[in-house]
């Protein structure tokens, strides 16, 4: 029986991505100490997750972990070597990050680091899925012409039609601390692979969302945005006029392509990899499609102050992804990824 080491395995990623292996027979090894709650207190915490994990999934293992201990990640890879690791463990937030830099940067650049000499070490064979996230490219893609809309905007530059490609710049920007930790792992999981022959891709996400998100303010929109309608809560929405884009793809569509990546590695590759200009909506677009979905009326309230490196149009362009694995497609549109987080937070609220 193959073996899959799984980073972060209660967390939105993580807990479908050991779903899906493990439903296709591998033996599941989650990696995940609940630092979420941590980083966003009692509501970001993912120990109802790791409970269902244990519950419903066949040979499935939790290791009660934090990637920042290089000693215990090393003795772990040596112990289990994993025939493949995904790792989707990180501090997720930008605004976050400026409040703890040092648990942000140890997380995301020194946990990746730990990860990725742990497997040089004990399984350099094994493919890793690294899921970066589109921040790595900074506030580079506002520098973009965009037209505005009555709901959104939306780039006026026809060579961005289909979305930021992996070429974009990450340079001369700014991240955030987030941004930049995470560029650091980023780098740091493409060197391995260049440097060490080692085959790694990084996954640089738009809103990888679905029902098992532990969605909170400060990381998680669509989730988060579903919880305030469902509790009849205020949503902030901070600048550009609550037009700001992002494109959607559910964590169900992230599980396929990791598996198609780890059946045909490559090595040290980037993917841009989101929902497409198909799924994309701005936060006011959002507001409308929950309140169709669930019957009830968005409350929020305006800051006009956008968010620190905050991209007011992002949307990914897929024709790399699709070209070098061209049978993996979206399967799940917007409004069924909607509908299914609308569904999930009813049944855990009930």
């Amino acid at each position: 029986m193959k073996k899959l080491l799984v980073t972060g395995s209660s967390g939105l990623i993580g807990s479908e991505v050991c779903t899906h292996f493990s439903g296709a027979g591998w033996e599941v090894h989650g990696v995940d100490n609940n630092q979420r709650a941590v980083f966003f207190g009692a509501q970001g915490d993912t120990r109802w997750n790791q409970r269902r994990l244990i519950e419903r999934l066949e040979h499935f293992q939790h290791h009660e972990m934090d990637i920042r201990d290089r000693r215990g990640m090393e003795e772990l890879l040596e112990t289990i070597k994993p025939d493949a690791v995904v790792h989707t463990a990180a501090q997720p937030s930008h605004d976050r990050a400026a409040e703890i830099p040092f648990d942000d940067f140890d997380t995301n650049a020194g946990g990746t680091l730990n990860l990725l000499e742990a497997m040089r070490r004990h399984c350099a064979e094994a493919p890793l899925v690294h899921m970066s996230t589109n921040k790595v490219y900074g506030d580079a893609p506002n520098r973009i012409a965009l037209v505005e809309h009555s709901s959104r905007w939306d780039y006026a530059e026809g060579d961005y039609a289909e979305g930021i490609p992996e070429t974009f710049t990450i340079d001369q920007s700014k991240h955030s601390l987030f941004g930049a930790s995470k560029v650091a792992a980023d780098v740091m999981v493409q060197e391995y692979g260049r440097y060490f022959g080692m085959a790694t891709c990084c996954l640089r996400g738009g809103c990888l969302t679905g029902p098992n998100h532990s969605g909170v303010e400060l990381h998680g929109f669509l989730s988060y945005l579903v919880r305030c309608n469902l509790e009849e809560r205020t949503y902030k929405v901070f600048g550009y006029k609550g037009k700001q884009v992002r494109d959607n793809i559910h964590s169900h569509d992230v599980a396929r392509f990791i598996e198609c990546f780890i059946e045909t590695p490559r090595c040290g590759e980037v993917y841009n990899l989101g929902g497409g200009k198909a799924n994309t909506c701005s936060i006011l677009e959002a507001f409308e499609l929950v309140g169709e979905i669930s019957g009830r009326k968005m409350r929020f309230d305006y800051v006009d102050q956008n968010r620190e490196g905050d991209h007011i149009c992002y949307y990914s362009d897929l024709r790399k992804i699709r070209a070098h694995y061209p049978t993996w497609n979206l399967t799940k549109d917007l409004r069924t990824t909607i509908e299914e987080i609308v569904t999930s937070w009813q049944v855990r609220e009930a």
